[in-house]
Parts: C-alpha cells; sequence; structure tokens
C-alpha cells in the first residue's frame, strides 16, 4: 500500500528551520543549521511515564539525505505498530538498514561453503566490487531501485554482456537476500528491468575452442606417447576420455576402480555437478598404471608433492609441440565429431561420454542410466583408432 501524508519531496528539501508533520506521528525536523532528519512520535500501549500518563516518545528515523520520505513514512508506521502492541521501538526495531556493499560481504560470506572452489567465490564478490560497489556500495541496501541497478548494469551491458549478466544475477541475489531479512519490500528491481526488457537484446557470440581435426589425432598421439613429461601423460588420458582439464588434474585414485576399470569422478568436481563415471580402456589404464609407483594422492602429480599439475601444463605442452590455435578442451569437440562421423553412434551416447546433460529435464528424467556400457564400447573404438598412429583405426 502506498503510504501518503502531508509533506512532499519538494517540500522535504526546502522547508526552513522547524518541526514539521508529515501526519501520524512523523515530523521532518529541521535545524537551524540546515540539516534534516526524521523522527516519528508514538504512544507506547499499557506504558506510563514518571507522572502517570501515558509514555509518548520521540524517536530518530535517520537523516532525510539518506532516507527518503517513503522510507521514513514506512519506518514510523513500523514503529506505530510496536507502539500500539505495547512493544518499545528503541529495543524491538529493526536494527539500522545495512549498505548494499555490507549486505553483498556477508552473503559472500555465508554462502563460502556452497562454492565449488574459493575462486568461484572469490570471482562473485569480485564482479559487485568493481561493477557495483563503486555506484551503489555505500547506499543503504532498501534504497538501491531501478534507476541504480541501471546505473550498474547499462555501461558493461553490451561491451562485456556475459559479465553483465553475471553481475545483474548477483545484484538480484544481493537484494533478495537483504528482502529476506527484512532490509527492503516490494519486487526485486532486477527482475522488474528484465520484464520490462529496456536493456538492449545482445546476441552472445559463441565461444568455440579451437580443436584438432580427428584425422590429426593418431598422429599427434603418436608424439606425445614418446615423451616422458608427467603433462603429456595427463594430455593423453584427457584425449582418450574426452574429459575436461580439471576432470582430469584432479583425479585421485581412490576415485579409480582397476577391477571393473572404472573411473568415478564426484560431482563436486563435475561442471554438471552430477557423479559421471569413466569406462577406462587398455591404452587409458597404460598410462596411469606406472604412475601408481610415485605414490602421490592424485594421479597426475605436479612439481609439488601431492599436489595436482597446474591447469596450464598441458597448454604449455601443447606451445611446446608447436601445435598452434588448438586448446585442451578442444579434443572434446574433436572427440565429438569423430563419433558422429566415423563411429556413428546415437546422439545420447556421445552426449553422455562427454558428461552433457541431453535434451529437456523430462528427456532426462527418464533417461537416468548412463550408458555406461554402450559408451565402454565406444571408448574402446576411439582409444584404437587414437593409438593406431595411422589414422585409420577403423578394425
Amino acid at each position: 500500500m502506498a503510504l501518503s501524508g502531508k509533506l512532499t519531496k519538494k517540500l522535504v528539501e526546502n522547508l526552513g528551520a522547524g518541526r514539521h508533520g508529515d501526519g501520524n506521528g512523523l515530523y521532518l525536523v529541521v535545524d537551524p543549521s540546515g540539516a534534516r532528519r526524521w523522527i516519528v512520535r508514538v504512544v507506547v500501549k499499557g506504558q506510563k511515564n514518571r507522572n502517570g500518563a501515558p509514555l509518548r516518545t520521540d524517536f530518530g528515523l535517520g537523516g532525510a539525505d539518506i532516507v527518503t520520505l517513503n522510507q521514513a513514512r514506512e519506518r514510523a508506521l513500523e514503529y506505530r505498530r510496536m507502539a500500539k502492541q505495547g512493544l518499545n521501538p528503541r529495543f524491538n526495531a529493526r536494527q539500522e538498514i545495512p549498505t548494499f556493499a555490507e549486505v553483498a560481504q556477508q552473503v559472500h560470506i555465508e554462502r563460502m561453503p556452497t562454492w565449488k572452489n574459493a575462486k568461484h567465490g572469490q570471482q562473485w564478490i569480485n564482479t559487485l566490487r568493481d561493477y557495483a560497489f563503486p555506484k551503489i556500495g555505500r547506499m543503504p541496501v532498501d534504497s538501491v531501485g531501478q534507476p541504480e541497478v541501471m546505473m550498474c548494469l547499462a555501461p558493461v551491458w553490451t561491451e562485456k554482456h556475459e559479465t553483465a549478466k553475471r553481475l545483474a544475477q548477483r545484484i538480484k541475489t544481493v537484494l533478495d537476500v537483504a528482502r529476506s531479512k527484512g532490509f527492503r519490500s516490494g519486487e526485486n528491481p532486477v527482475t522488474a528491468i528484465k520484464d520490462a526488457a529496456v536493456l538492449p537484446k545482445v546476441k552472445a557470440k559463441p565461444k568455440h575452442h579451437k580443436a584438432m581435426h580427428w584425422k590429426d589425432v593418431p598422429a599427434f598421439y603418436a608424439d606425445l606417447k614418446a615423451r616422458n613429461a608427467m603433462a603429456a601423460k595427463a594430455l593423453m588420458f584427457t584425449c582418450l576420455t574426452g574429459s575436461r582439464t580439471g576432470e582430469v588434474l584432479g583425479m585421485r585414485w581412490a576415485e579409480i576402480n582397476f577391477e571393473e576399470r572404472l573411473w568415478t569422478c564426484p560431482a563436486e568436481r563435475m561442471k554438471t555437478s552430477e557423479v559421471h563415471r569413466v569406462p577406462l580402456t587398455e591404452e587409458m589404464l597404460g598410462i596411469i598404471e606406472p604412475l601408481k609407483a610415485m605414490k602421490s594422492e592424485y594421479v597426475f602429480e605436479g612439481q609439488k608433492r601431492h599436489k595436482p599439475l597446474s591447469n596450464m601444463s598441458m597448454l604449455m605442452l601443447l606451445r611446446r609441440m608447436q601445435v598452434e590455435g588448438v586448446t585442451v578442451h578442444g579434443f572434446r569437440s574433436t572427440f565429438r565429431d569423430w563419433a558422429a562421423e566415423v563411429a556413428d553412434v546415437p546422439r545420447e551416447v556421445a552426449e553422455k561420454s562427454l558428461a552433457h546433460s541431453v535434451g529437456s529435464d523430462v528427456e532426462r528424467a527418464y533417461a537416468r542410466s548412463d550408458l555406461l556400457e554402450k559408451r565402454r564400447d565406444l571408448m574402446e573404438h576411439w582409444s584404437s583408432f587414437v593409438a593406431s598412429g595411422s589414422g585409420s583405426g577403423l578394425q
């Protein structure tokens, strides 16, 4: 409901020294110095002053330069409700409204345990620090509306669209949390901006990881096989499994079952946050079994004991091998192209091999199987092709 009274925004800014009533016990007090502040006068039910008369008390609601007329009316209403219930607002009023930055920092701390790693958490707060705090960080969180959110989003919306989308999501989260803690009311301005489509549509350019043609993989793999570096072994394994860099480098011995020839990557290390089982072929086992002798926690140990290889190690190896314009992630595309063009397997089998989510939520609910045996056949076929060294590899 819209609260109203005698004062207007213009009067609040221009009235001279004195005490100016808005109605319902709310006053704007203008000091001779020109400073403006809000007070509310309430009678606390059932409480008496020293003379036995009803307890009538004035409470400060903050400076008029920070607290808007509407906010002052809302707070005054809240104080009157408390007084009517016999509660003294001095002990029961909501705490001072925190700033946007204070709430954001609190959300960051509270959500730390939910992020996959510290880097994600840091990126979350860094986006707000760089693009939101300079503009709205010091504002009370209940006075952040659509214009203020637009001030943050508009400058980066087309230039850095991915960043802007993340920024919008993060501002929305902070404002949602502020509302749940009682510091805000009404619709989230980020949602309102989205619904009103006031920001221009930006066509996202798909980001492609440059990939090697599948015909070139056997010769490349033969070159890798001749090298002793741990990065070469990790890259061979990545290439054969079609896994993501982080999944391979973070692999621990405890995730491997040699009897069942299976590597089970836990949900917390997967992009999809779902457990992924990878069937292991003779070629894959041939790479990792000799590494057991190192007795490390990680399969592909880096420079430091019990620490994995750096995530740049495989890319740097590609550069040393003068394989230009190809990324490690690109080998997933190479495998996918080969699966479609050569192996001719159903889409679901190839996509599950890459730990991609297939189809709609309904389709996924019906396709609970991870198609392990079908994928085992596919991986055997791919392994024998990659290790053939000739480029035919089709038995």
